[in-house]
């Protein structure tokens, strides 16, 4: 069985603006107008964070790239 590996982390940090690009903070509040959320940071060892929104009016997830992008074809795997 594989362990969790989050332990006791929030699931978005209490300051995660620090774990995003300058672009991507212009996108996200872009994204929030148009019913799209923070869902959490991915935030593995050694790597780049890695940024997941969710849009609530359909559950379509993507992947906030560095760039500001929006990418809907994420190559990860999401848990419920």
């Amino acid at each position: 069985m594989e362990s969790e590996q989050r332990h006791n982390d929030s699931p978005v940090p209490e300051h995660f603006e620090t774990y995003l690009t300058d672009d991507q903070k212009l996108e996200l509040k872009k994204m929030e107008s148009f019913g799209w959320e923070l869902k959490f940071i991915r935030r593995p060892l050694f790597k780049p964070a890695i940024v997941i929104l969710v849009n609530s009016d359909n559950d379509d997830v993507g992947v906030l790239e560095d760039d500001g992008t929006l990418n809907m074809e994420p190559d990860i795997v999401i848990r419920d």
